[in-house]
């Protein structure tokens, strides 16, 4: 079965409406003001209402006040919380609570990484490389085996230095649940390179 698509770090409404209709299945924006591809939350409310039907939108989180990322979901239509720094179990059990659906990000280095996951009660993981660049959309990749290893008991969304080129090499080793791609399609921060964009699609579709 081909692993879900999810393109992060989008900025734009015309590409991130372009790319939705490409037929992937989500759309990552980043509500890290640290990053060089974060949205404001009151310019992403109107993109994702542009956005057509039935295509899911992740806010990405980094170490945020867990009542400003309720806050944040809630006001600006977000089907689902990326936490991608070090937000605690107790964290994502408070949004549990609250309604709000979360994925919870692990960044990986080595095998210590990926110790404890259960304490998070879910059955999803998003593997993604740990690197002193940023906390994501770096586009270095990490030791493949570790995620082969952890989908072996969950379902791994793979992320991290994935492009066109080593897109069949991934799947065929990790056998993931869905794959995450930013940095290899941009032609820089939050701008995407939309030829790249199609390019990946139809890779990803002949999987």
């Amino acid at each position: 079965m081909r692993p879900k698509l999810k393109i992060c770090g989008l900025t734009e409404v015309e590409q991130a409406i372009e790319i939705a209709l490409m037929g992937v299945d989500a759309l990552g924006f980043i509500l890290y003001p640290r990053s060089p591809r974060y949205i404001h939350p009151e310019v992403l409310k109107p993109l994702i209402r542009a956005l057509p039907p039935l295509v899911k939108t992740v806010g990405v989180f980094v170490d945020a006040e867990r009542a400003e990322v309720l806050d944040i979901c809630r006001e600006t239509g977000l089907d689902l919380a990326q936490l991608h720094g070090n937000e605690s179990a107790e964290d994502t059990r408070w949004l549990s609570a609250k309604g709000q659906s979360w994925l919870k990000a692990i960044r990986v280095a080595g095998p210590e990484d990926v110790q404890g996951l259960e304490a998070y009660q879910t059955r999803h993981f998003l593997l993604d490389t740990k690197s002193t660049k940023g906390h994501g959309g770096t586009g270095e990749t990490f030791d493949w085996s570790i995620a082969e290893q952890v989908s072996s008991q969950y379902q791994v969304i793979l992320a991290g230095g994935l492009e066109t080129s080593n897109l069949g090499a991934a799947v065929a080793q990790v056998r993931p649940y869905g794959l995450d791609l930013s940095s290899a399609v941009e032609t820089s921060p939050g701008i995407k390179d939309m030829a790249k964009v199609r390019a990946l699609v139809n890779r990803w579709r002949a999987l």
